[in-house]
C-alpha cells in the first residue's frame, strides 16, 4: 500500500502531494514500482496533529481521487479518513477501501457506509486521538490489550452489517505507543494471526525507527531489562521521551524502516503501508528470493 498525503503537514514531507497533479505523477511512479494499492489522506495523523474540518479534507481528498481513478482505473485506491461523508464521497468517485485508523469509533454513520459499499476496511489501533495519543501512553500488556481491542472492533463492525471478511486489521504502530509497545508488537505480531483476520503494518520512516539509534541502544536496554535514560522530545516534535541521543529525521529512516518491514513480515504481516514502494518491493524480492 503506498502512501499519498493530500496534506501540507503530514510528518514526511516526502508524502506530501497537495496538488492533484502531483498526486497523479507520484502514484504513476509507485503502482510503476509495485504498489498494489494507494491510500490517500487529507487529514495529517502525526503525534499532535489537530484535526481539520470536514470541508478542507473533501477539498484535499476528493479532487485526488477523482483523478486517480481516472488515470490509473484499475488500481485499488484506499481513503484515509475518519469521516463518513468523506468516505461515501470518495468511495462515489473510484476508491474501493476505507482506511479508519478509529476502527470505525470516531463517526457513529462510517459502519453504515463500510457496510451499504461491501468495500474492504482497515481497522486500526490507536489509544487516544491524535492529538492527544503520544501523552504517557500505558498498557498493563499491549499485545493483550490489542487482542481485546480487535475481538471488540469485530464484533461491532459485524452487529452493523459489516462481513469479517471486509476486515483487515492495523495494529497502529506510533498511534499512542512509546517505543517500548513498538517493538513489543512487531516482536510479537504472530500473535494476532489468531484473529482470523489479515494485519497491516504501517512502519514506514516513524519516528520509533528514529529511536532505535539512539544511545544507549534500545536492543541492549530491553535485553538487560535496564530502563531508558530520558530527556524532552526536540522542540516541535510531539510524542513520549525519548532515550539520551539525537532521533534520526524522517529523510534519514528508510534502512531501518526496510530492516523493520521484512521483520513484520517474517512475523505474519500481510500487508505494508509504505512511502518508499520500489526501495520496500526490491527488499521483499531480495528476501523472498533468499528465503525460498
Amino acid at each position: 500500500m503506498g502512501v499519498l498525503n493530500a496534506t501540507p503537514d503530514s510528518f514526511y514531507a516526502g508524502s506530501r502531494v497537495p496538488q492533484s497533479e502531483e498526486a497523479v505523477a507520484r502514484a504513476e511512479a509507485m503502482v510503476k514500482e509495485g504498489a498494489d494499492i494507494l491510500d490517500i489522506g487529507g487529514e495529517s495523523t502525526r503525534p499532535g496533529a489537530a484535526p481539520v474540518s470536514l470541508a478542507v479534507e473533501l477539498s484535499r481528498v476528493i479532487p485526488v481521487v477523482e483523478a486517480l481513478h481516472q488515470t490509473l482505473p484499475d488500481c485499488p485506491l484506499s481513503v484515509d479518513t475518519q469521516k463518513a461523508e468523506v468516505a461515501r464521497q470518495a468511495l462515489a468517485r473510484g476508491a474501493r477501501w476505507v482506511n479508519d485508523i478509529s476502527a470505525l469509533r470516531h463517526d457513529p454513520e462510517m459502519a453504515s457506509v463500510i457496510a451499504d459499499s461491501g468495500c474492504p476496511v482497515v481497522l486500526m489501533h490507536m489509544r487516544g486521538t491524535p492529538e492527544t495519543m503520544q501523552q504517557n501512553p500505558q498498557y498493563q500488556n499491549v499485545m493483550d490489550e490489542l487482542k481485546v481491542f480487535f475481538e471488540e472492533r469485530l464484533a461491532a463492525a459485524v452487529r452493523a452489517g459489516i462481513a469479517e471478511v471486509q476486515v483487515v486489521l492495523d495494529p497502529g504502530i506510533g498511534f499512542g505507543k512509546t517505543l517500548e509497545h513498538n517493538v513489543t508488537i512487531l516482536s510479537q505480531l504472530s500473535r494476532l494471526k489468531v484473529l482470523g483476520r489479515p494485519l497491516l503494518v504501517g512502519i514506514s520512516r516513524k519516528s520509533f525507527v528514529g529511536r532505535l539509534f539512539t544511545s544507549p541502544p534500545f536492543p541492549l536496554l530491553i535485553g538487560e531489562g535496564r530502563p531508558l535514560q530520558q530527556n524532552p522530545l526536540p522542540s516541535g516534535e510531539g510524542g513520549p521521551p525519548q532515550a539520551v541521543g539525537e532521533v534520526l529525521p524522517p529523510e534519514e529512516r528508510l534502512p531501518g524502516t526496510l530492516a523493520a518491514t521484512l521483520w513484520a513480515l517474517q512475523q505474519g504481516a500481510d500487508g505494508v503501508r509504505v512511502h518508499d514502494v520500489g526501495a520496500t518491493r526490491q527488499a521483499i524480492t531480495a528476501w523472498q528470493a533468499l528465503a525460498s
